[in-house]
């Protein structure tokens, strides 16, 4: 029983790092163009002029 006063904290803190991480993953715009990259990928033209 003494074991869940250690294991729920962490796993708190270790859910709060999961939810900050996508939260900056989600204000840094990585998910902006999701079916632009899958189209790109399957594309024989060279991209000569990456986004920046």
């Amino acid at each position: 029983m003494q074991v869940l006063f250690y294991l729920i904290p962490i796993s708190l803190v270790l859910g709060g790092l999961g939810l900050l991480g996508f939260l900056y993953t989600v204000r840094s715009n990585q998910y902006d163009d999701p079916e632009g990259d899958s189209q790109r990928i399957l594309s024989d033209e060279w991209d000569d002029h990456p986004k920046p």
